[in-house]
């Protein structure tokens, strides 16, 4: 997501310029292009070595090195974005008041770019009114403020101050800056994971769907610019944006109902989770004891949630199923996409390797409604959620 982004970080005297060090390394990693300047005083806290070897920059401190000038100007608009972390009280006074006695502040008064900062500082110095009054000015004339931590502080107390970690800052440049447009006030509809029916209040009837394909599936959606709702059954998966509405939801009924409601207000509709196909037809209120040396149980079918909303699905609307198969997989897939009225069917099959559920690596083919079929190789379920949403985007965009 961010491929040729342009970052520039400005560090202040602060102990939390040392997770900068991190920052910059999940930046590159990412594929960013980060230049780093720093004040006189952070030299102190990290060293400027470590930094220009991590960016692969040379890193900027002074105005002046050497008689030759480090061009502000041109540094405030190479950037996509300015971030300053960690935004120390001395460097947020200035701020507000326009003060300009370093290269890092001459480049943040020549800033063309957004500019986004993160505090860090003690708790007495973070409550104190003055601080309020400097992070109120800057914000009015149009900078970012990432919310601090609470936790232990490099005074030995506890409490608010914390620079916000560097996995969050990322989150934040993400989720104000670089999200795509490919689906843009676009309302999208994901299911994720199993459901449990139960038997007993012990026991249900379950598969081992992991939801990983569902999350991936919905932040990338969301990272083209989507309002994303994930509906997902039990599941230790954890969404790394708060923007995305999470639903959960146990039992395929209760999935169901949460994709009824929201289903007539998508304009695309991903069905991911592996609803179980059938449920128990009587339910214990007691766990049922092990007395007997067989145990019958009678089932009955679950909603098939796709087959529903296929038929109320509107032209308008994009709606989107999955398949496991084991045999026969194109053919029964086919069959799937026509019953169900649907405009696509992602299929899976059991007989790949290192495939479905429990794997962090999937491979998929995508049956379309006008009778092609699109074969991809396998990858990172990240990577496959890509695929599935750019498939899905370029659809939509022919009509």
């Amino acid at each position: 997501m961010l491929h040729g982004k342009k970052i520039i970080i400005g560090i202040t005297g602060s102990i939390a310029a040392y997770k900068i060090i991190y920052l910059v390394r999940l930046l590159v990693k990412q594929e960013a292009e980060v230049k780093i300047i720093m004040t006189p005083a952070a030299k102190e806290f990290v060293a400027p070595i470590v930094l220009s070897t991590l960016s692969k920059n040379k890193v900027y401190i002074d105005l002046v090195e050497e008689n030759s000038w480090a061009n502000h100007v041109a540094l405030g608009r190479w950037a996509d974005v300015f971030l300053i972390a960690p935004l120390s009280c001395n460097t947020l006074a200035k701020m507000a008041n326009g003060i300009c006695d370093n290269l890092l502040l001459a480049v943040y008064l020549s800033a063309t770019c957004p500019v986004v900062v993160a505090p860090a500082m003690d708790e007495d110095m973070w409550h104190h009114p003055t601080t309020k009054k400097n992070l109120d000015t800057i914000k009015k004339i149009g900078n970012s403020i990432i919310p601090v931590d609470n936790g232990e502080l490099a005074s030995g107390l506890f409490g608010e101050g914390r620079m916000a970690e560097p996995a969050s800052i990322i989150t934040y440049l993400i989720e104000n800056f670089f999200r795509g447009t490919n689906l843009k006030n676009k309302k999208v509809l994901i299911t994720a994971g199993p459901t449990y029916e139960p038997i007993d209040p012990v026991r249900f009837i379950g598969n081992h769907s992991s939801g990983k394909m569902g999350f991936a599936i919905a932040e990338q959606a969301y990272l083209q610019g989507a309002d994303v709702t994930l509906v997902s059954g039990p599941t230790h998966e954890q969404l790394n944006y708060n923007s995305i509405k999470l639903i959960k939801v146990t039992t395929a009924n209760e999935m169901y109902a949460a994709c009824l409601k929201i289903f007539k207000h998508s304009d695309i509709t991903i069905m991911s989770a592996a609803v179980a196909d059938y449920q128990s037809k009587e339910i214990s209120s007691k766990k049922v004891k092990k007395k007997q040396a067989e145990w019958d149980l009678k089932l009955k079918k679950t909603t098939d949630i796709l087959f529903q909303l296929g038929k109320q699905k509107k032209k308008s609307q994009f709606l989107v199923g999955f398949a496991l198969e084991t045999e026969n997989e194109i053919e029964n897939a086919a069959q799937k996409l026509k019953n169900k009225n649907a405009d696509a069917i992602i299929l899976n099959s059991l007989n790949d390797t290192n495939s479905c559920f429990g794997f962090d690596t999937n491979k998929i083919t995508i049956l379309y409604k006008d009778g092609t079929t699109s074969i991809f190789e396998l990858k990172n379920k990240q990577y496959v959620a890509k695929d599935i949403i750019s498939f899905i985007s370029d659809k939509i965009h022919e009509k």
